[in-house]
């Protein structure tokens, strides 16, 4: 069953008792609920997308500086779509509606980057969610249909939760070495340690967060693997798989029906990519680039 909103359509999935709602602008992840334990905070219906809930970032995610970067010798000048900050924001598909092709439990969503100001490439990118026992894995693949080799990054911005607790007293887990320091355009200037507090776990309603982090901890199975964890012991990890190097972290208190919520955000680079380098790959023509990321209750 589909209903239409501000987000456009939305494909509703379940498996046993993991369900999601999946929304067609932005394909953004906005609910996941296994039993009856909502792991990403809903919002209401008639609502557009709030702090860009679960939304996909490509062919950048994050920032770049003034719109302008520099093309691999030729200077490129981006649409400015955060006006207070002057900077070129998360990507250009946060307002586009994707097409949709599902099933009960799994739906992927496509939608194609073309030539436009600033970025003169044509990409296309598709994204699935998939139910799987204990939550969601997720499917990235973009390629490059131009004729010259195309720059790219991404990251998605979902917010986690374990929604019968209270956000405050949840322990946070960021598994990074290295977070960045911004300036007050939320631009990167440098970096230093992250706090090893963030490492160890530290009480959500402590921490005000809107940092990027690099120097992920990564599993013998490749994975990094973030956290939420519960008084009682029950934890909702978020994962993310090999590309995807950096993490953002951002606190809200004013997401809608939630007196604190977090997002933790998958990147395969960090904000002013474009410029720094850091993380951007180019795909050859016709290449294609797989990323992978999740989350589940334990």
């Amino acid at each position: 069953m589909t209903t239409y909103s501000p987000t456009g359509t939305q494909v509703h999935l379940r498996r046993g008792d993991v369900s999601a709602q999946i929304s067609q602008v932005g394909a953004s992840l906005r609910s996941l609920t296994v039993g009856a334990v909502d792991l990403v905070p809903p919002y209401p219906e008639d609502a557009p997308t709030p702090s860009c809930s679960g939304v996909v970032l490509t062919p950048w995610p994050n920032r770049v500086r003034d719109g302008r970067w520099n093309d691999d010798g030729t200077e490129r000048q981006l649409a400015i779509s955060e006006p207070a900050k002057n900077n070129a924001s998360h990507g250009l598909l946060r307002f586009s509606a994707y097409e949709i092709d599902r099933t009960d439990a799994a739906a992927t969503l496509r939608a194609t980057i073309v030539p436009q100001t600033g970025y003169p490439y044509l990409v296309e990118t598709s994204v699935t969610y998939l139910l799987t026992d204990a939550g969601i894995e997720v499917i990235h693949v973009l390629t490059n249909q131009s004729a010259a080799p195309a720059p790219v990054a991404l990251g998605t911005h979902p917010f986690v939760t374990i929604g019968d607790v209270d956000p405050h007293e949840l322990t946070l887990r960021v598994a990074a070495g290295t977070a960045f320091v911004t300036d007050e355009r939320m631009l990167p200037t440098g970096t230093r340690p992250a706090d090893r507090a963030l490492r160890d776990g530290v009480r959500l309603g402590d921490v005000t967060l809107d940092t990027g982090f690099a120097d992920l901890d990564r599993d013998a199975d490749g994975r990094v693997r973030h956290s939420l964890t519960a008084p009682d012991g029950r934890r909702v990890t978020l994962w993310q798989g090999e590309g995807f190097d950096y993490v953002q972290v951002y606190t809200s208190t004013g997401y809608p029906g939630q007196e604190l919520a977090v997002a933790i955000e998958p990147m395969t680079a960090p904000a002013d990519a474009f410029n720094s380098g850091l993380g951007v790959r180019r795909l050859a023509p016709g290449e294609s680039w797989s990323l992978h990321w999740g989350i589940e209750l334990g």
